[in-house]
């Protein structure tokens, strides 16, 4: 038996029947076993059509639960529950002297020993469970033998091996041990992708017992009697559209079902979301971990948002995921107000939302605070952790929302959140102390560890069914379509086992790299014994990175080539939709009345550098959210460094030493960081960089008090409303105004921390630079003196050396001058053009507005 469909079952069920009929055994009481789950259905349908009284067929598995259920492992035995597991690992570890100094020096390769033992010790449970229960004592003492301590390389995976071992050996009885006391009136296994060991250990256990095997494996043919269909696509969408493509073009000519196979689980989830699209419906034997679900998400963004230092970003996820907030109304304005509020005022730490005035989302805010204050605890038991997170999904509003949903279900019983765990789980979290990073950290791998299936639709409406590679045999589908049959994803080099040799693992009945190859191939080959089957591959990766053909491809390509033949001839399924140019003229908006009453500094520059620019930001008023970046950026340092440089001279008094002002900047300092909220860590590299800057600053300030510079006003705050602009008022702050020239001038600073060549660009033209001017044309009316100006780069590497600009009064009134005339000509309904100039486009957030990147000549000026 080594075909798919209804003829090959009811080839199976007439074979066991006429050998039962032989062997003069009743068949009613005779026990068929499978492989896998998906088998039971085609083949107890195949014996239904037979008639009389069948054989019972069942998997070891569901033979195994139709008993009773398993015993439940006690305290601090193995539970084969990664998450509770994870934490009894870690105290064993911890037990130990190695695994104290290996969490204290390097936490994580701790938690990989964690994962590896995990890993290892369920995988030794599960191998003892597959030998009948007599010859178990056999068995360990092997493993314990074969793992001796050794010297030399490997030492601290054979430590580990050994403790897994041990543990293991704790295990309950399997509940697979009571399959060995039943007596069947015969056994009968259908044996299809390698041997099963537990089937066999009950053939071999069954002294009286008749037994049957039907090989399925046995005589698969090395090529399909139809060659596949092989597509090579360019790169993953390309990839997802053809096998959505394909699947649909079966169902269209009524091919149903389809198999549509799991290689590539990110593939795959695309493709599935094409053929959503379409209505198509579909069963998912593959699933998707767990962690990548919103309900996962959910939770994990609310312990984030509880940690020391968390970013408003982390917050706002979560946030944005609750659908309500009980006795919070209009909850989503309030959630978008008080991000509008910490985007504008540079908020990006949750601890500093107390900061915020006392208007932005008051009814908002102390219910936050409420909810997360219990989750900031210092270490603590994980099953208080878990209250803790309960009780915060609760008053919430995430509870509900997670028992509503689907996935939400699955992640509350990953957690035992929504009943009480068994005493192994109860005694596993009590025991265990972890701090808030550590708890985030365990619930993570709990989500990681768990596959989520959604439901499937009833069985007779299933069109569509994605199934892994081993599950595709010798189930009646009517075609195959699989995508991800390269190098990578299909006859891959098997990952090697964190502890174990492949030596060690071939020694104890483990699958090792050679057996689970020779699995990978018997079920691509089944998987080609069935009709109309498609493989798909492209040819780079998202990344890049080239693939090539599955080695299995290519092996498959060589026997074909054997015969004279080759892969079937592909055709792209895909309909062309042919579209007609529309190419889209610059824009041209008109501003005419709608021009804004107020404009800064950085506002006439935009209008200078792109007038469509200045028609996005000031006449609609479209603005980029900030980034909400927890991290420290320069601006961050630049708006540090004014408020010490404004603290500083304002106090300032004459005659004061170096000494004296260095002492008081670095006080300063200290002081605007406290108010600022700025964390020591994250304000080290800027520290170093303030104390490379006093002295600079202080050499040269001082230079300049001896040429008599007095020090007159900081970020002063200038408004002009200049005749020639018609009413439009134009604004603006200065960082620093001194009186220089024995009085007989006024000199305006704008405070730099950027690049110093970029702004004696700016000044080698004077008529091009506009901030300057700008400032210069705000304090002019209230002038006595002539004016100056100059740039002042601080972040300068050795001397800092002012930038001057030499004509700023003239540049001012030409200026002025010329706006009120670009103002009057726009009132008068001149466009504000999209100039499309490359060096501005690269970094303007309106240039998906303008379509720049749409325009017939591709946005060459």
């Amino acid at each position: 038996m080594n075909a798919a469909g209804e003829s090959a079952w009811e080839a199976f069920a007439a074979r066991v029947a006429a050998w039962a009929e032989g062997e003069g055994i009743a068949l009613r009481d005779a026990l068929v076993l499978l492989p896998f789950g998906e088998l039971l259905a085609p083949a107890r349908a195949a014996f239904a059509r037979r008639g009389g009284w069948p054989a019972r067929i069942e998997t070891p598995r569901t033979l195994a639960a139709s008993l009773g259920p398993a015993p439940p492992a006690a305290p601090q035995q193995p539970s084969f529950d990664a998450a509770a597991d994870r934490l009894v690992a870690a105290r064993l570890l911890r037990a130990q002297a190695i695994g104290q100094a290996l969490a204290r020096s390097d936490p994580r390769r701790f938690d990989h020993a964690v994962d590896a033992l995990v890993e290892t010790a369920h995988a030794f449970a599960r191998a003892a469970h597959q030998c009948a229960p007599r010859q178990r004592e056999a068995w360990w003492a092997q493993a314990r033998e074969r793992l001796a301590p050794t010297t030399g390389p490997g030492t601290q995976q054979r430590w580990l091996a050994r403790i897994a071992l041990e543990w293991a050996a704790l295990a309950n009885e399997a509940d697979t041990d009571r399959l060995f006391a039943l007596r069947p009136s015969a056994w009968i296994v259908l044996r299809a992708g390698g041997p099963d060991r537990l089937a066999q250990a009950l053939l071999d256990a069954a002294a009286a017992v008749p037994c049957l095997v039907v090989d399925a494996d046995a005589g698969l043919p090395a090529v399909p009697r139809e060659p596949p269909a092989l597509a090579r696509c360019d790169d993953v969408e390309h990839e997802a559209q053809c096998a959505a493509a394909q699947v649909l073009a079966h169902l269209e000519r009524g091919e149903a079902p389809v198999a549509l196979v799991g290689l590539d689980r990110q593939l795959v989830r695309r493709v599935r979301a094409l053929l959503e699209r379409q209505n198509v419906p579909l069963a998912d034997e593959t699933g998707w971990t767990l962690s990548t679900t919103r309900a996962a998400a959910l939770v994990m963004s609310l312990l984030r948002s509880a940690a020391p230092r968390a970013g408003t970003d982390a917050l706002f996820d979560w946030l944005k995921a609750l659908p309500e907030w009980p006795g919070v109304p209009e909850f989503d304005a309030r959630v978008r107000a008080l991000e509008r509020a910490c985007r504008r005022l540079g908020v990006a730490r949750v601890e500093r939302l107390g900061a915020l005035p006392d208007y932005v989302a008051p009814d908002l805010v102390a219910p936050l605070d409420a909810v997360l204050a219990p989750l900031r605890a210092p270490r603590r038991p994980v099953a208080e952790w878990l209250e803790a997170l309960r009780a915060a999904l609760q008053a919430s509003g995430g509870w509900a929302w997670l028992a509503a949903d689907e996935a939400g279900r699955a992640v509350l019983r990953a957690l035992r959140l929504d009943a009480e765990g068994p005493a192994a789980w109860r005694e596993a979290t009590g025991a265990a102390r972890l701090g808030l990073d550590g708890f985030a950290a365990w619930v993570d791998a709990a989500f990681e560890a768990q596959t989520f299936k959604p439901a499937a639709p009833p069985a007779e409406a299933v069109k569509v069914v994605i199934t892994p590679l081993a599950q595709v045999m010798l189930r009646p589908f009517a075609a195959l379509v699989c995508p991800g049959a390269d190098d990578r994803h299909l006859g891959a080099p098997p990952a090697t086992h964190p502890l174990l040799s492949d030596a060690e693992l071939a020694a104890l009945g483990l699958p090792d790299r050679a057996q689970r190859r020779e699995r990978e191939s018997l079920a691509f080959a089944h998987a080609l014994a069935l009709p109309r089957v498609t493989l798909l591959r492209r040819h780079a990766d998202a990344s890049g990175e080239t693939l090539a053909d599955s080695p299995l491809l290519q092996r498959l390509a060589l026997d074909l080539a054997a015969q004279g033949r080759s892969f079937a001839a592909w055709h792209d399924p895909r309909v062309a939709t042919p579209l007609a140019a529309e190419p889209l003229a610059r824009p041209l908006p008109v501003a005419a009345q709608a021009l804004p009453a107020r404009l800064s500094a950085s506002a006439v520059e935009a209008l200078r550098d792109c007038p469509y620019r200045f028609f996005a930001r000031h006449v609609l008023g479209l603005r980029e959210d900030d980034e909400l970046e927890a991290a420290l950026e320069k601006r961050d340092y630049g708006t540090w460094l004014h408020g010490v440089l404004l603290a500083f001279h304002r106090e300032r008094g004459a005659g004061a030493s170096v000494e004296h002002d260095a002492e008081r900047l670095r006080a300063l300092a200290a002081q605007q960081q406290a108010e600022m909220g700025l964390a020591d860590d994250e304000f080290l590299p800027f520290a170093a960089s303030f104390e490379r800057f006093v002295p600079a600053y202080l050499a040269w300030l001082h230079a300049r008090d001896a040429e008599g510079a007095l020090w007159q006003d900081g970020e002063r705050a200038c408004r002009l409303r200049p005749e020639a602009f018609g009413g439009i008022e134009l604004e603006g702050r200065i960082d620093r105004i001194d009186r220089v020239a024995q009085g007989a001038a006024l000199e305006l600073i704008d405070y730099k921390t950027s690049s110093a060549q970029r702004l004696r660009g700016k000044v080698a033209q004077p008529l091009e630079d506009t901030q300057l001017a700008v400032y210069a044309a705000l304090l002019a009316p209230e002038a006595d003196v002539p004016l100056r100006a100059c740039y002042l780069p601080l972040d300068q590497p050795e001397a800092i050396k002012p930038i001057v600009h030499p004509q700023v009064q003239h540049s001012a009134e030409v200026l002025v001058r010329e706006l009120g005339a670009e103002f009057a000509r726009l009132r008068a309904g001149a466009p504000l053009p999209a100039l499309g100039e490359a060096g501005l486009c690269e970094t303007c957030e309106a240039r998906g507005l303008c379509r720049r990147d749409h325009w017939p000549d591709g946005g060459e000026a």
